[in-house]
């Protein structure tokens, strides 16, 4: 696999690989990137065939718009049975994250706007992370009645530590990007107009650095910092899963869709 057709996309994720560069875009920005179940298939089997492709040097993960991604949808389209296709949402994020993490060579996200619930994940599971002064960065899954998922609770508290992860998984409070980069969530913070300079000087100093170098740096940081992201997937599976049959869950999504207040009452 060592072209671009090697890489096929979807209608919402563009996938294209030039010059060793690996671009995968997510392409919803009228949903500000609302994820799918076959957005994140289709971003895990990419990264798998990347794996072992020896024309990919580095990945490029960024969001098409003005967001990098608002997490998985709550859409009537995006959710006809919310258990089923919840699970199976779940399931795809885990193995993107894993197949994210596990990539035997750089991964460089872009964060121009807002990245919520799972693109939290999928942002910082990456091994650099950029952000544009005006991206955010927001866990709220307790808004509706759900916890975090995707491996957040173990990538962003090795990235913030715990009493920072607590509040922001637990009051669902938004990381301006330059409290995320004070905290420790992101690589660095760049003017809006610099974003894009920014990122491809990263991507082509890694791109053009020693392959055998940055795959063992990367794999000695993740397993001295990431020891935990496999029990916190299977974790975060199995109370996303019963959460997402639970009545809280569904008072939470339907105050979200009619723009109010939840009332929740389980206890």
């Amino acid at each position: 696999m060592t072209n671009t057709e090697s890489y096929t996309g979807i209608d919402d994720l563009t996938v294209n690989l030039h010059d060793g560069v690996l671009v995968v875009t997510l392409n919803r920005p009228d949903s500000l990137n609302s994820l799918t179940a076959a957005m994140l298939e289709t971003i895990a089997d990419t990264m798998e065939r990347a794996a072992t492709d020896p024309a990919v040097r580095v990945v490029r993960l960024g969001g098409a718009g003005r967001g990098f991604s608002s997490g998985a949808g709550l859409s009537v389209e995006d959710q006809t049975n919310p258990i089923a296709d919840g699970a199976d949402t779940l399931a795809a994020a885990n193995r993107a994250v894993r197949a994210i993490v596990g990539l035997p060579k750089p991964v460089v996200s872009v964060v121009q706007g807002p990245a919520a619930g799972v693109g939290v994940s999928l942002a910082i599971a990456a091994d650099v992370v950029l952000a544009s002064e005006k991206a955010y960065f927001l866990l709220a899954f307790t808004k509706i009645g759900l916890m975090p998922d995707g491996g957040a609770s173990a990538l962003v508290a090795a990235s913030i530590g715990r009493a920072r992860a607590m509040r922001m998984a637990l009051l669902a409070e938004r990381l301006s990007a330059a409290d995320a980069f004070a905290a420790g969530l992101v690589s660095s913070v760049h003017d809006a107009d610099d974003l894009e300079a920014e990122a491809n000087a990263v991507i082509e100093k890694l791109k053009s650095g020693p392959a055998v170098a940055l795959r063992k740096t990367k794999a000695a940081v993740n397993a001295a910092t990431l020891d935990e992201l496999e029990g916190a997937l299977d974790r975060e599976t199995d109370g996303q899963l019963a959460l997402l049959s639970s009545h809280d869950f569904r008072e939470g999504a339907k105050a979200f869709q009619q723009r109010r207040p939840a009332t929740f009452t389980d206890d």
